[in-house]
């Protein structure tokens, strides 16, 4: 199961999740330059990032929004991102969010599973109803693929929906988080997690226990962290035992350089100085969690 290979890159490389949204401001000058075009600038970028930090990196997430905006060549520089972690056997998460049923919804799933764009995990909205999940469950049980569906996002509109209350007197994050653990059962790795994770939003810990109490076998992808609110000890709730979910970060590790105000010619030697910091700030606050619930804190 994919699942068990991300458990263990997590284990041997920290929970940091390095979001390649790359946007062709974030690229310094002088490199769009040498590349001669934006597509092959932002994928010049990206191979620079993925090689300052593949060994303290649990996986990458490429968010498909920034390529598509580029036109041919920025999914051009999309299939070379990909092309490069698979060459790298790095694990990769095409963050597609992608929701639509039936036919539509295979092709979507063989688009994104196979061929010029093939990714390890895909991210998936379910608010259609799990018939649009199902499609790609194929590939998670035969060709050992994964997906993140979205349960409990971390932007200020998610209690527009997600909160809502229902007849169960649960909020529908939790009814469609059930759902998602649910249909999970089939694919469980070795680790103790699905291969069929959730997106749950790391921006705040108030209902941290009860979401990874409820679901307790799946994997989570974590955004939230850092810019949009989201603290550390917060993050550490959504864990297990430092594992079990991957926390994203995007414009923190890549615009790192100019934050520290370095020369553009270290972005990625800041990208990584960055995931490092993350990765030791987030592996600290699950220590003092650890160490506050063995002494009943």
């Amino acid at each position: 199961m994919i699942v068990d290979k991300l458990y263990e890159s997590v284990a041997k490389k920290g929970v940091v999740c390095v979001g390649l949204d790359t946007d062709i401001s974030y690229v310094p000058e002088y490199l769009q330059k040498e590349a001669g075009s934006a597509g092959e600038a932002v994928f010049l970028f990206n191979k620079a990032i993925i090689d300052a930090t593949e060994d303290v990196a649990g996986c990458y997430k490429v968010q498909i929004a920034y390529y598509e905006s580029l036109g041919l060549e920025g999914m051009e520089a999309y299939r070379k991102t990909l092309a490069y972690l698979r060459e790298k056997k790095l694990i990769s998460i095409a963050d597609i969010k992608r929701g639509d049923i039936a036919k539509t919804a295979e092709m979507y799933a063989k688009g994104h599973f196979e061929g010029d764009f093939e990714a390890d995990f895909v991210t998936l909205a379910p608010y259609m109803g799990m018939d649009s999940v199902t499609p790609y469950l194929p590939y998670v049980k035969e060709k050992e693929k994964g997906l993140f569906i979205l349960v409990r996002t971390s932007n200020p509109g998610s209690r527009d929906f997600q909160y809502l209350q229902t007849e169960k007197e649960m909020p529908l994050y939790d009814i469609v988080g059930t759902s998602v653990q649910q249909v999970g059962k089939e694919f469980l790795g070795e680790c103790g997690f699905s291969s069929v994770g959730a997106v749950i939003g790391g921006t705040t810990g108030e209902e941290a226990e009860s979401i990874r109490a409820l679901l307790d076998t799946t994997f989570f992808l974590i955004p939230g962290y850092g810019a949009q609110g989201g603290k550390a000890e917060d993050i550490a709730k959504y864990l297990v035992r430092g594992n079990g979910g991957v926390v994203n970060s995007s414009r923190a590790v890549l615009l790192a350089y100019r934050k520290a105000g370095a020369p553009d010619t270290d972005f990625a030697k800041e990208a990584r100085n960055e995931v490092l910091r993350m990765r030791e700030e987030i592996q600290n606050a699950c220590e003092a969690l650890r160490i506050s619930r063995c002494c009943g804190k």
